[in-house]
């Protein structure tokens, strides 16, 4: 048994620690078992006590063993899928399937595939473990809800071969890929940035329990709840910012530029204050707070702040905005910008 002490254990959305190892092993089986979220030397974020070898072995060994782990996370259920993404700042994503394997998908996401591959619409979520109409129906209900069409797409490989099938970034952003069993099997997203996941990773919401988080957050009150075991990819408008957030550790953040955090992770508001920060600072009236422990991933460039943008430029009532000057559109009439 390693005799260091630098061992913790989340519970109720605090670190519990340092402690040696063997308390750790210890005490687990009463906090969780091999589900709870422990971190210590060696380890680069929060994981699941069943990912730690040291501790995975202890805990079989002993005598009483501990509770067991959620039963979604006995085997494996998603598709194993293999994955490459290609490109910068306009990046795509290519999928190589295995003989029946299926990957999910957002409408209007698929860049092309390989003639083996099956294409199907699903109502609601096709990895959600749900039958018959009312329950495909409840499944639709919240993808609505989350601001997505009541539609997903599945592809799946019927030839004998292995096929390939590229999703690509709706705008300047990267591709994220997120494994859900390194992530405790939850991940909480903004409602745009899903693009594709394995067969078996569902797609859920995630109400935001604060009134003030729902009102003034920028998500608004739901975000997506992606679960299971298998792999996601998700969207990151301009470059993204991935950041490990220790246990009490907080970030104010701008409410667009947030894409996903692990479900330790604590979501709040903070009033900006200061009257000339809340007429003239050009941030709003609120910002978002992320308190650790957890992973968090930020954007630089969200959506609406680069539809925003176009849209200050865009033609309206007869001209766009000129650029320099006053004499801007004077300009536009000399330069040969105007149709």
């Amino acid at each position: 048994m390693s005799a260091d002490t630098g061992w913790y254990y989340a519970q109720n959305q605090q670190s519990v620690g340092p402690m040696p190892l063997e308390e750790l092993i210890r005490l687990l089986p009463s906090v969780g078992g091999e589900s709870t979220l422990v971190f210590g030397p060696g380890l680069a974020n929060w994981l699941e006590a069943r990912h730690v070898a040291a501790i995975r072995e202890s805990l079989r060994g002993n005598a009483a063993p501990p509770s067991p782990p959620p039963a979604q996370y006995t085997t494996r259920r998603a598709h194993e899928i293999d994955y490459e993404i290609f490109g910068s700042e306009m990046q795509y994503v290519e999928i190589t399937l295995d003989p029946q394997e299926t990957v999910v998908a957002e409408a209007g996401g698929m860049m092309y595939m390989s003639r083996g591959i099956e294409m199907k619409t699903v109502f609601g979520d096709p990895s959600a473990e749900q039958s018959g109409f009312f329950g495909k129906l409840m499944s639709a209900g919240k993808r609505v809800l989350t601001g997505e069409s009541l539609f997903m797409t599945t592809f799946t490989a019927i030839g004998g071969g292995r096929e390939q099938i590229a999703f690509a970034a709706p705008y300047p952003g990267k591709l994220v890929p997120m494994h859900l069993d390194e992530l405790g099997g939850e991940l909480i997203c903004q409602k745009d940035s899903f693009l594709c996941a394995a067969k078996g990773v569902q797609i859920g919401i995630a109400f935001q329990k604060k009134i003030g988080v729902g009102l003034f957050g920028g998500e608004g009150f739901i975000m997506q709840r992606l679960t299971g075991d298998g792999i996601a990819i998700v969207h990151a408008g301009g470059t993204l910012m991935q950041r490990k957030l220790n246990a009490g550790e907080t970030l104010r953040i701008d409410t667009g530029c947030i894409v996903a955090m692990t479900r330790s992770v604590t979501y709040d508001i903070q009033f900006t204050g200061g009257f000339k920060n809340t007429l003239f600072g050009g941030e709003g009236l609120f910002l978002a707070t992320l308190t650790g422990p957890g992973d968090i991933w930020l954007q630089s460039l969200p959506i609406s702040r680069l539809a925003g943008r176009i849209l200050m430029y865009a033609p309206q009532s007869g001209g766009g905005k000129g650029e320099g000057s006053l004499l801007g559109q004077l300009g536009g009439l000399l330069d040969g910008d105007n149709s």
